[in-house]
């Protein structure tokens, strides 16, 4: 079951390691470390149903509501391999992933 974009940003900012990205209920800045952006995008896949494919407007539309650029967002979840895409279609690899505090 995917979780609301409000649930995982409150994990986020439960993780002692994440909160720092987090301000005002919004991602504000991407690690830069390797290990807590993909940890960060561990959480941020979460807001995708496992086995259903979104069109990219659904998918910005989930997005935005955790950071300003949705765009870059997207692109992170597709290079790190939590999500694939095709055909202007978009959906989540694998299934739910534990958070690591």
């Amino acid at each position: 079951m995917a979780e609301e974009p409000a649930a995982v940003l409150e994990s986020l900012s439960s993780n002692r390691e994440l909160r720092g990205f987090v301000r005002d209920g919004r991602i504000v800045t991407m690690p830069a470390k390797h290990s807590r952006r993909r940890r960060l995008l561990a959480e941020v896949a979460q807001v995708f149903e496992p086995g259903i494919r979104y069109p990219e407007p659904a998918v910005n539309g989930l997005l935005v509501a955790l950071y300003p650029d949705c765009a870059t967002l997207r692109r992170y979840l597709v290079d790190e391999e939590f999500m694939d895409r095709a055909d202007g279609a978009y959906w989540r690899i694998g299934g739910p992933v534990g958070s690591s505090a």
